[in-house]
């Protein structure tokens, strides 16, 4: 039968089944076809918190999200057009989300009672008229079929099963032109040790390829043209795989090793395991025993004369507080990389939020001032840990990078860059005779300094005399030597230290190192390229944005804008300090909308440090936002006036 060919300029899709159903497998390959395809993508992994929840249950559901077109992606979609439900619950879960005529494909084989009973339906839905009348159902035996593909397969009913993930993929495959070789090509990779299990798969996905193609009830197939991007090299890529790389290519480009302590936390975890396999550059990796520890030895790793980072959730920042005020006071470079979770506590181990601004501004005891910063896509995180870097060793500094679930397990496309635009990176180290003192005997030490007066080399006795906290008058960065390095004997610590470094309880010495310290951070603000403004420079309406938000809020101001409302945005990466122009901006402008996945804690700094009124845009539901929901608040702001709260 011939199929009707129909032309998308996008696409919204899907997944969705059993924790155990491979959703996430089938949404990755999907996923990277696109990709190859030459669609722009976005994606949105969603997975329960719990190992294994009770299968066939609502909580067991898991779904992934992909948005590919020919045009600029910023958002995984806000509804489906087509939803893949691979059970009851699966379908209970999603339905509501699926676009009025949109796709609904369904494995019917799953529909049994117990699985209807998992699920909560008194009836089953197959059999609902209006489920037909409302959505394209297209009603598939996915299991029988897989079993059927693998009839003479040398493998147990169960493993036979298991397939059923991949006669999905396939059909969705051939539904929407996408290539095959690039999955098949990763199964024979993946299971290279198990050559049954590679022909079993390679079949069931050719099998449900092939079933579009020769069925009679698929009355259309979809295509999506090439993206016209920017030529060069291009590859799909995470938050968290981002992170990897910017801190690979830091190490790379730099004159000292990286050393990544980590403790596993969700949804962290994957840089650890990401960095790792990258032991052939200058990366260390330790996964050590609690959060505590992760952080005290990439201190020390820094004290060393290496650059040490850290990567937690925000219950790992809570535990990592008190030594991050002891990377403040001793002034040493250091990265925290925050990739947040709902919370408090344990909270949503697995969903998104925003809800660590304020912790990562302000949570330390005393007077310890932190760089802040915030990726705004999977990409930025590559370049948004590089800045960090800068900032580090330019000023001295801890600085934290701030990303979340949304951010770290969603993924894009990403022009490769070249080597040489990466920067490089040279720590200010005061250069001894390079012999540690401890290593050495008194006659040892006499002799070389006897022979170094021969050669003309510096004696330490009459070097000038090393303060470890004097200033570059620019940064207000202090000098750093390597410990042990003679001539450079100093001591740092927790204690409040004088400019030689002495411990020192004078009170006029400690109010002096507090404002300077703080003096330091402000000053990390002078070297902030200028704010991007997207729209005019003045009008009603300015959203500011910080983090995930940016492609929701993108899409929704381009919306407006091209319905001629007087409205712009910027999104900012620097939280703490904030850019020095950020005020001026904000004059132009009658009102200010702060969108959050939060209870408004940007919105709070911005109030308590421009002293205005800030319009919120607050959701706390473990979601992104949907372009709709930002669109409706700021027309209504745009057109009635009214302020918005808590979605």
């Amino acid at each position: 039968t011939q199929k009707s060919n129909i032309n998308l300029d996008d696409v919204v899709l899907r997944f969705s089944g059993d924790s155990g159903d491979g959703m996430q497998t089938v949404g990755e390959q999907f996923t990277d076809s696109s990709a190859i395809a030459g669609n722009d993508i976005c994606t949105f992994p969603d997975f329960p918190a719990e190992i294994r929840a009770p299968q066939g249950t609502l909580p067991g559901v898991s779904g992934f999200q992909i948005h590919f077109g020919k045009r600029n992606i910023l958002t995984p979609g806000d509804q489906p057009d087509g939803l893949v439900a691979m059970n009851p619950a699966a379908l209970k879960v999603n339905l509501s989300d699926l676009k009025e005529k949109g796709l609904l494909i369904l494995n019917t084989d799953s529909f049994t009672d117990d699985n209807l009973r998992k699920a909560g339906y008194s009836l089953n839905p197959l059999d609902d008229k209006e489920l037909n009348q409302k959505y394209q159902v297209l009603k598939l035996n996915i299991t029988t079929l897989t079993q059927e593909a693998l009839k003479d397969a040398p493998l147990r009913h169960s493993d036979k099963v298991r397939s059923k993930n991949f006669f999905a993929l396939g059909f969705c495959f051939w539904l929407y032109e996408r290539p095959i070789e690039p999955t098949i090509k990763w199964i024979k990779h993946k299971w290279s040790h198990l050559p049954h299990i590679v022909d079993a798969n390679i079949a069931v996905l050719k099998a449900g390829y092939y079933f579009g193609d020769t069925s009679l009830i698929i009355p259309n197939r979809y295509k999506v043209d090439r993206v016209q991007a920017e030529s060069g090299l291009y590859r799909k890529i995470t938050g968290n795989d981002a992170f990897v790389l910017g801190l690979v290519a830091a190490a790379d480009r730099s004159d000292f090793d990286v050393v990544y302590g980590s403790y596993p936390i969700t949804p962290a975890s994957s840089i650890l395991e990401g960095l790792s396999r990258y032991k052939n550059f200058p990366i260390k990796t330790l996964q050590v025993e609690d959060e505590i520890a992760a952080i005290g030895v990439t201190i020390g790793a820094s004290f060393a004369g290496q650059l040490g980072v850290t990567g937690t959730s925000g219950p790992g920042v809570c535990l990592k507080s008190e030594a991050m005020g002891l990377a403040v006071i001793t002034e040493l470079p250091l990265i925290i990389i925050n990739v947040q979770r709902g919370g408090p506590s344990t909270g949503l181990p697995t969903k998104t939020e925003q809800g660590d601004l304020l912790q990562a501004v302000y949570s330390r005891h005393g007077e310890s001032p932190m760089p802040v910063l915030a990726a705004k896509s999977p990409s930025d995180c590559f370049d948004t840990v590089i800045e960090s870097i800068r900032i580090a060793i330019d000023y001295s500094t801890p600085v934290m990078v701030l990303s979340d679930s949304y951010i770290a397990n969603g993924a894009e496309p990403w022009k490769i860059p070249s080597v040489d635009d990466i920067p490089q990176f040279k720590f200010k180290l005061m250069k001894g005779l390079n012999e540690p003192t401890a290593s050495r005997s008194k006659e040892d030490s006499e002799d070389k300094k006897d022979s170094d007066k021969k050669d003309g080399s510096e004696d330490s006795s009459s070097r000038e005399e090393f303060k470890p906290y004097q200033r570059d008058p620019q940064t207000l960065g202090r000098t750093m030597a390597i410990p042990g390095t003679r001539g450079f004997e100093h001591r740092i610590g927790g204690l409040e230290k004088n400019e030689r470094g002495d411990v020192s309880y004078d009170p006029e010495n400690h109010e002096l190192m507090v404002k300077l310290r703080d003096q330091k951070i402000c000053k990390v603000a002078e070297s902030y390229p200028p704010i991007e403004i997207l729209g005019s420079k003045k009008g009603d309406v300015l959203v500011i944005g910080w983090g995930s938000t940016y492609g929701a809020i993108t899409s929704a101001v381009n919306k407006l804008q091209e319905q001629q409302f007087s409205v712009s945005s910027v999104h900012l990466r620097y939280i703490n300090p904030l850019p020095l122009e950020l005020g001026s901006i904000i004059k132009s402008f009658k009102k200010v909308v702060v969108p959050e996945l939060n209870l408004g804690q940007l919105s709070k700094i911005i109030q308590a440090k421009y002293l205005l009124n800030v319009i919120p845009i607050n959701k706390i539901q473990a979601k992104p936002f949907s372009v709709s929901e930002i669109y409706d608040q700021l027309k209504e702001v745009l057109l009635k006036g009214e302020q918005s709260g808590t979605h």
